[in-house]
């Protein structure tokens, strides 16, 4: 289902990850494959990182992070490469880096008005790039999910068929 007025999509499937890759389907984004995503999070964010990263290095994507992620990735056993922030000053930063279309998706949290500001330069790359964005970790961790389950965005089933289903498993 599709509500334009005000933007909302819905996805339905028998698991979530197949279900969120519908909905962000819907929304108009499709998930990558394959490919290099770009994580940096904040510390609150960092133990779930790792299980970002993990499920998306296992999907077989290259990894890209800032300093204290790419610590957190590397101490874990994720192999990942560290880039520069834009506040940092050295380039190539990751802005040049979504700039040469080098990044596929990106899972970027942050806290506090001086780190949303020094993101806004990502924000409007990924935007005029269509790169697949996340701000949150939870859904971070949702498109990892969908995109290492290599969900079927493809199967057409009525509400009906899943509700029937449900019954026959004693869901209500």
């Amino acid at each position: 289902p599709e509500m334009k007025s005000t933007g909302e999509v819905m996805g339905i499937a028998a698991d979530f990850p197949a279900a969120f890759s519908k909905a962000q389907l819907g929304g108009g984004q499709r998930l990558p494959a394959s490919g290099r995503a770009f994580i940096s999070v904040r510390d609150a964010d960092k133990a779930q990182a790792v299980e970002v990263a993990r499920l998306l290095a296992r999907a077989g994507f290259d990894l890209l992070a800032t300093g204290g992620t790419h610590a957190a990735l590397t101490s874990s056993g994720v192999a990942a490469e560290k880039v520069a922030k834009v506040i940092d000053g050295v380039r190539p930063h990751i802005v040049d880096r979504l700039l040469s279309d080098e990044v596929d998706l990106i899972v970027n949290t942050t806290e506090g008005a001086q780190a949303i500001r020094d993101s806004k330069s990502i924000r409007q790359a990924a935007l005029d790039r269509g790169i697949v964005y996340y701000t949150t970790i939870a859904g971070g961790l949702a498109a990892a999910e969908a995109i290492a389950g290599k969900s079927d965005v493809t199967e057409v089933r009525s509400i009906q068929d899943y509700h029937q289903a449900a019954e026959k498993q004693g869901v209500n």
